[in-house]
């Protein structure tokens, strides 16, 4: 993708009025989103519903000027930005009317089959240790699968950790920019899903978390997933919207039984009740109902992840010490490195951002592998 096909997709999701589905319709019947910006005042005989109104917000300077400053963002922290028509594109994603025509992509995935796990933010007990028992049980039997959720609190941060605990990769859907983790709380932990996984977004920069943002942001959930795992929900929340999106979307939809009288279990036995999710009880359960070939998954080929490889000097000679010596107290890096300490914070902050490095209890650094 070239320079000017970039910007003008990213200026394509800040025109007024357009939205998801206007801005794929117009890529669809043009072709590319340069065209549309030069032949705009050609669209209306093109195509269906551009109106007078559309073509004058598309000539605005304003949504350039605005991508020319994301491109600067992204560039300065090595994110991949993956338009609808590339292949890195999430292929199931691509298939829904309101996909987005972009997305921001930071850290590295290699995966076959996708799930999304999620719940409620009041997390009990009980689902957190769904999370744990169901994704190690999953891992032995289709050790290929990525973890989708949204980094919110409760069940989706304990799908996140329950994937990273098994080694499996997990992505978090943000409903803002890549400039910024929220909850904060949550950081460190996608600082590590950077290594295995990454984090992703339809947002640009600056773009705060406000509340119709998650809404859209379960769309990406539910539309780039297999299948949708609902582990507890009360009677409403934002894990039944994206049930129900999931549904809209022709996939499949699974949801844990629990307690009649448990305030966090009334959601997934709603879905049950209506039939707008399987129960399941096991990830022998899900497997099953998926048609998965356990058999061939057992034998799954590991992927070696890719380190980032725009580092500066000072990073590279970070992980050749790391390399040599394996895992280090960042007093003991400072001086096999021979970098001051308040500099060297700074470089292992990029580092952690870059998913080339992970913190461990204590102070110790870890190079990933």
């Amino acid at each position: 993708m070239t320079e000017e096909e970039l910007l003008s997709l990213m200026a394509l999701t800040k025109i007024p009025g357009l939205g998801s589905i206007g801005a794929k319709n117009l890529l669809t019947i043009v072709g590319d989103a340069v065209t549309i910006f030069h032949e705009r005042e050609h669209l209306e005989g093109i195509a269906p519903g551009v109106t007078p109104r559309l073509i004058k917000a598309l000539d605005t300077p304003e949504a350039f000027r605005r991508a020319e400053q994301e491109l600067l963002f992204i560039r300065e922290n090595h994110i991949d930005c993956l338009s609808i028509s590339s292949d890195d594109y999430p292929s199931r994603l691509r298939e829904c009317d309101d996909a987005p025509i972009l997305l921001y992509y930071k850290g590295n995935i290699n995966a076959f089959k996708v799930i999304n796990l999620i719940g409620t933010r009041n997390a009990t007990a009980y689902g957190k240790e769904l999370c744990l028992d169901f994704l190690k049980d999953l891992k032995r039997l289709c050790p290929d699968v990525l973890v989708v959720s949204g980094l919110a609190y409760g069940i989706d941060i304990h799908a996140h950790r329950a994937a990273l605990a098994n080694c499996m990769d997990t992505v978090g859907v943000l409903a803002h920019g890549l400039d910024r983790i929220y909850p904060a709380a949550h950081r460190s932990t996608a600082v590590e899903m950077l290594g295995h996984g990454g984090l992703l977004t339809e947002y640009m920069s600056g773009t705060n978390p406000d509340r119709q943002n998650f809404v859209c942001r379960n769309r990406i959930v539910a539309g780039m997933s297999d299948a949708t795992i609902v582990v507890e929900s009360a009677v409403k929340g934002g894990s039944l919207i994206t049930a129900d999106i999931a549904g809209s979307y022709h996939r499949d939809c699974f949801a844990f039984p629990g307690r009649i009288n448990d305030e966090f279990s009334q959601g997934c036995n709603n879905l049950i009740r209506t039939n707008r999710a399987s129960l399941i009880q096991s990830a022998e359960d899900f497997v099953k109902a998926m048609c998965w070939d356990t058999a061939s998954g057992s034998q799954a080929v590991p992927v070696q992840r890719q380190l980032f490889p725009d580092l500066t000097e000072d990073e590279q000679l970070i992980v050749d010490v790391l390399q040599r010596t394996g895992d280090l107290q960042i007093n003991s890096l400072i001086v096999e490195a021979n970098i001051p300490v308040n500099k060297m914070s700074e470089i292992l902050f990029e580092l952690e951002m870059k998913g080339v490095i992970r913190t461990l209890a204590g102070g110790v650094y870890q190079l990933l592998a």
